[in-house]
């Protein structure tokens, strides 16, 4: 038949990059649902709810701080090793329409667990909604993505294969997650090494999480530690960070002084 040739956008191309750059990753993934019941009380009296995707950023990296392993690369050059970062850096993926299409593009989040909640949503927010141009972590990639193929693979080489430069371009996590246009599991493709996917929180106040990783790292009995440390994290930390939030909007009460 008789079809029509249509160009490959930017982002689309961006797309096709990182899954030939996912190719050769010997992904295993562990899904399992965490009680949130904690979480949830306390998002849900806060004065301004964060979104979800800010919430399970600084949870894992607040769990990577603990786990080394969760902050570490597989390199190839100058030959294969591990690489060890001194901090996460998360690699948000940020649905957007952009000239008409769907797209998704990487925001990139530096040491979370160093920020406030409320400042890891401000950034995810801003790259939802700024203007591309506008958002450092979009305009490095996309300057990559507009050179020749012969180029663009040779950076991609360099920067997934070095670790210093691997954690500025890809960093050490990326969180995704379609739970905005309803359920489901995603079982989404990244050059690694970890890809934590969230779903919509149930009635029975869990919500559902899939966690892929590099097998080359670690095996899964360690990352299934990981996912009980999570569900004390999001209950504990997080949930305590919104409560304390909420004390410090909350006017203080003044007590009456009899006459």
């Amino acid at each position: 038949m008789r079809g029509t040739v249509r160009k490959i956008t930017l982002p689309r191309r961006l797309v096709a990059d990182l899954m030939h750059a996912s190719n050769n990753v010997p992904f295993v993934s562990l899904a399992r649902p965490l009680n949130i019941r904690g979480l949830l009380e306390a998002r849900a009296q806060a004065a301004v709810r964060p979104g979800w995707a800010a919430i399970f950023v600084k949870a894992f990296a607040l769990v990577a701080k603990e786990q080394p392993v969760l902050r570490t690369l597989y390199v190839k050059w100058p030959t294969p090793a591990f690489y060890e970062l001194p901090r996460s850096v998360a690699m948000v993926a940020i649905a957007r329409v952009e000239d008409g299409q769907d797209c998704v593009l990487p925001q990139k989040v530096t040491a979370p667990d160093e920020m406030s909640l409320a400042d890891v949503d401000a950034m995810i927010r801003h790259a939802k909604e700024a203007p591309i141009e506008q958002v450092p972590a979009f305009r490095k990639i996309l300057r990559t993505t507009r050179l020749p193929l012969p180029l663009r693979r040779l950076f991609w080489a360099i920067g997934l294969n070095f670790g210093r430069q691997r954690a500025n371009y890809f960093g050490s996590f990326g969180v995704t997650s379609v739970a905005a246009y309803g359920a489901g599991q995603l079982h989404a493709l990244s050059p690694g090494p970890f890809v934590l996917s969230y779903g919509v929180e149930k009635p029975d106040q869990t919500i559902d999480v899939v966690l892929r990783w590099d097998h080359r790292i670690t095996d899964a009995a360690l990352i299934a530690k990981v996912l009980n440390r999570l569900e004390q994290v999001l209950n504990t930390e997080i949930a305590g960070e919104l409560r304390s939030n909420r004390q410090q909007t909350e006017p203080k009460a003044v007590r009456a002084v009899a006459t």
